[in-house]
């Protein structure tokens, strides 16, 4: 197995640190990749504005999320740095990562800083016989003169060493100094990934302060996506974008539909325990069907987050609230967040053509056809039908 151990302060992780752990995954055909924010960098003084560790840590697991979707490799986080007492040596490190991974060809990971300085590292010689070096020119400044003068001289410095260089296909010039920097004031969202810069917003971190509850949608919409597993982002912007289309054609409030659309499954990554502990810290009450089944929870947490993180109005969390089971007489804008969870661009399933002309020949239509399809698809797996579900539908037929 081919091992690539990519560390850093990640303070915070940008788009650079992104393409570079992509593109390095691809180059030298690694089987994983880890991820490992540093405890207490050797080389450096954290800033005094760095978050704390656990913050680090969330921000680089979305990259890690975004790096394995787009690289096809399992992509981790790793927080031994962070554990561990003391500075976080690279040497150390690698040690650990030969002992829980006996056998698997190490690649260490490094931007320009770090390659032209590796000598003066604490035990390189010690590294090297432990990893192969794997560098990444990361600005048009960064020539390949440079580098293979550097490689040069580190193999008559550390004969045997193993020492590969490679130009990065997108470069990203800017460092996460300048990030810092630039943070409090706005501007940067080019240079994060949306999810790292909503958890920044979210978090307050590095001097950002949005009040949460009176947010645009352009401030609301990467705050909303760092609420989501990564495979999950296109699927929330699908449905952002089917509300919208269908709260015009229907009449429905567009910023209503889009809040809901954004924040529909704000707590859809969340493990079943979690889900109750937010049930029982915003007095959410449940049946029993949706204190055993998370897919059920996830919308009446997700209501809870809406009105009481975001001060999302009324009609805003009712939409949230029923757009899994549905309820029976149903609101526009409910119906509208139903149907563009169900009929989004990226759902791709037998049925779902037809489901969409359903839709647009009129919300009732739709309605009735997605309460038939997901009664019959829970009946075919053996799974309960909720209460709510059957009312729904039998309302729409009248019965």
């Amino acid at each position: 197995m081919k091992l690539g151990i990519y560390g850093g302060s990640f303070n915070p992780p940008h788009l650079g640190h992104l393409h570079a752990a992509i593109a390095a995954a691809q180059y030298l055909k690694l089987d994983r990749l880890l991820l490992i924010p540093a405890g207490i960098p050797p080389h450096k003084e954290l800033a005094e504005d760095t978050p704390a560790a656990v913050h680090r840590a969330a921000m680089t697991g979305f990259t890690a999320e975004q790096a394995a979707l787009e690289s096809g490799i399992p992509v981790k986080v790793s927080r031994m740095e962070i554990e561990r007492a003391g500075k976080s040596y690279t040497a150390d490190t690698l040690h650990t990562l030969r002992e829980e991974y006996p056998g698997a060809e190490l690649w260490l990971l490094m931007g320009t800083d770090m390659f032209l300085t590796f000598q003066d590292w604490y035990k390189p010689e010690e590294i090297v016989s432990c990893a192969g070096l794997c560098a990444f020119r990361r600005s048009e400044k960064d020539t390949a003169e440079l580098f293979d003068g550097q490689r040069r001289f580190l193999n008559e410095r550390f004969p045997g060493a193993h020492i590969v260089t490679m130009a990065l296909p997108n470069l990203v010039e800017i460092s996460s100094t300048q990030l810092r920097t630039a943070l409090s004031t706005g501007g940067v969202e080019d240079y994060l990934a949306p999810q790292v810069y909503g958890y920044i917003l979210r978090e307050h971190l590095y001097g950002t302060a949005l009040d949460l509850k009176h947010l645009t949608i352009g401030q609301l919409r990467p705050i909303a996506l760092s609420y989501l597993k990564a495979k999950r982002v296109r699927h929330v912007l699908g449905v952002e974008e089917e509300a919208i289309r269908l709260a015009e054609r229907y009449g429905a409030d567009v910023h209503q539909a889009r809040i809901a659309a954004l924040l529909h499954d704000c707590t859809k990554k969340l493990e079943l325990d979690d889900q109750l502990a937010l049930c029982e810290r915003y007095h959410v009450a449940l049946d029993d069907d949706e204190r055993i089944e998370v897919k059920l929870l996830h919308a009446k947490t997700g209501a809870a987050v809406a009105r009481e993180v975001f001060g999302a109005d009324e009609a805003v969390c009712d939409a949230i609230c029923w757009h899994t089971t549905g309820r029976a007489d149903m609101t526009t804008l409910e119906k509208v967040i139903y149907l563009a969870d169900y009929i989004e661009p990226n759902r791709d399933f037998d049925g779902v053509d037809a489901l969409r002309r359903a839709t647009y020949e009129s919300l009732d239509k739709g309605m009735e056809l997605g309460l038939r399809m997901s009664i019959e698809d829970l009946t075919a797996r053996g799974r309960p039908i909720h209460h709510n579900t059957r009312e729904a539908y039998d309302f729409l037929k009248g019965i």
